[in-house]
């Protein structure tokens, strides 16, 4: 099921369902607007009174894969069975027997999460010849809680660890995502196929993962929510790897709480936002002012709009900015070629190491056409995982990025530090690569720490995001504080489509 064929197999999947009560949809109510605004608790709803089927909103977000994703070219592959999924749904409804607030609810995976039943392939052509043995760990829990397994998203192959001078959003594989807003500007971050589809409403939610800006990134330049939980919340088994110490699967959504709920399910803890007023919430600004005017304006609306609902701001600068990725960038070479060869080894009939990866690139007529695989290259060449040069370097990552955010939020008291989660989107170019000049990720992501990214207004046309981020498991208090954020600034808008952009 490559690119090309999805039409065709969303006919199928319509016509396997005709005619039978459950496929009796009500999706012509589900219009452009009504996709975009609803949030899951209003469609279970719906369901609920029998205003809305399972299959009716499946069959909804199907029809705006085959309008839409020609121009946005964020979905590798379909799931055949989603109708049927959604036919369960709906029967188990009926029955009053539902799983829960993801029942019946579509949902789009990023494809270096493994499915059984779907191709795995990080965008590499590398992995098409053999699909994985077992669904991952969070796709188990999806599937209990009767979710609907729509299909699998594009993403920066290998989530963007292999070269230096990457196109975030291309793969082998899938080629390139476009940006929802402007559809010549980058979606930026590797899972960018999942935010793109969220943004354009071709899913209600979506799955990511993050090592450092790959959730929060592209969920800030589609201008949408993006919550990269704690390391360790979220089961990373069965997700093609960077790193263990910093890998870790987030879901996406235009709302905060449909985020939350998927959250929900993939740790098998509630994080259900709670009604939270921002009055008297110590909030510490990371400005990152004097990069973009379009984000300084962002910002500056978003520290007026905090105080106007009466939080307490205090401006910060974290410390050890320019020395964390010193040690990070090594640590991680050392880590991929561990994990990743370790991965590789539970999935036969496709290379089985880096070093065959490396290989198969340099004889493939695709892989390399855009750029090199110079990160590879340099990971095959790292020391391995107890040398003691790498040792220290993890450890030192690790501590400055802790200290960079513990400390202030000790010395200030605070609830939780914001900052610009992302600059105005660049034109994607292959002859120079990722245009990236601003964001916050790596703090949070090198402590392992939890991180979400909120719309928060536009420079012209292009989506500009807020990140709130604290210490370790504060996962639940972000997310509430996340929330009343939202409601306070009601900044998300539509994608316009629009060609391209001065």
């Amino acid at each position: 099921m490559r690119r090309l064929s999805l039409a065709t197999l969303i006919l199928a999947m319509a016509a396997s369902v005709a005619g039978s009560p459950a496929g009796a949809s009500a999706a012509p109510r589900l219009d452009a607007v009504t996709l975009d605004a609803a949030t899951i608790p209003d469609l279970q709803a719906q369901m609920a009174k029998g205003d809305l089927t399972a299959v009716g909103l499946t069959q909804a977000y199907l029809k705006r894969i085959r309008e839409l994703d020609p121009k946005v070219r964020s979905i590798l592959f379909l799931d055949p069975s989603a109708l049927g999924q959604a036919k369960a749904s709906d029967q188990r409804r009926r029955a009053g027997h539902g799983l829960g607030p993801l029942d019946g609810i579509p949902v789009l995976l990023k494809d270096n999460i493994d499915t059984k039943d779907l191709p795995t392939t990080a965008g590499s052509r590398a992995l098409l010849a053999e699909q994985p043995k077992r669904d991952a760990e969070l796709v188990r829990r999806l599937r209990a809680a009767g979710a609907v397994i729509l299909g699998k998203t594009n993403l920066s192959e290998w989530a963007n660890f292999r070269s230096t001078k990457s196109t975030s959003g291309w793969s082998g594989v899938g080629g390139q995502t476009n940006n929802p807003y402007v559809l010549d500007r980058n979606p930026c971050g590797s899972s960018s196929g999942s935010a793109a589809a969220v943004a354009a409403s071709l899913a209600q939610v979506a799955i990511g993962s993050e090592t450092d800006g790959s959730i929060v990134c592209p969920g800030g330049t589609n201008g949408i929510v993006g919550i990269k939980p704690t390391l360790g919340v979220v089961s990373g088994d069965g997700i093609v790897p960077i790193s263990h110490q910093q890998d870790t699967a987030g879901p996406f959504g235009r709302h905060v709480v449909d985020a939350a709920i998927t959250l929900s399910v993939l740790s098998g803890k509630d994080y259900t936002p709670r009604t939270t007023s921002l009055r008297g919430k110590r909030i510490g600004v990371w400005a990152m002012a004097g990069t973009d005017a379009g984000v300084d304006k962002v910002m500056q609306d978003t520290v007026a709009t905090l105080k106007k609902a009466g939080a307490i701001l205090v401006d910060v600068v974290p410390a050890n900015q320019d020395t964390i990725g010193n040690d990070e960038t090594p640590a991680l070479l050392t880590e991929f070629k561990h994990d990743l060869n370790a991965y590789l080894a539970t999935r036969p009939g496709v290379p089985q190491t880096l070093k065959d990866l490396i290989a198969f690139n340099q004889n493939d007529p695709v892989e390399l056409s855009k750029f090199g695989q110079e990160l590879f290259e340099q990971a095959q060449a790292a020391p391995p995982i107890t040398d003691p040069t790498y040792l220290q370097q993890r450890a030192t990552a690790t501590d400055l990025a802790r200290h960079s955010i513990d400390d202030l939020i000790a010395a200030d008291h605070l609830d939780a530090i914001i900052a610009p989660t992302n600059g105005p989107a660049w034109v994607t170019d292959y002859a120079n690569g990722d245009a990236f000049e601003l964001g916050s990720s790596t703090p949070a992501a090198v402590a392992g720490y939890p991180d979400i990214t909120v719309p928060a207004g536009f420079a012209g046309p292009l989506p500009i995001g807020v990140s709130f981020m604290a210490g370790r498991n504060t996962d639940a208090r972000l997310i509430a504080l996340a929330a009343a954020f939202e409601r306070v600034t009601n900044a998300r808008r539509a994608p316009t489509y629009l060609p391209s952009s001065p």
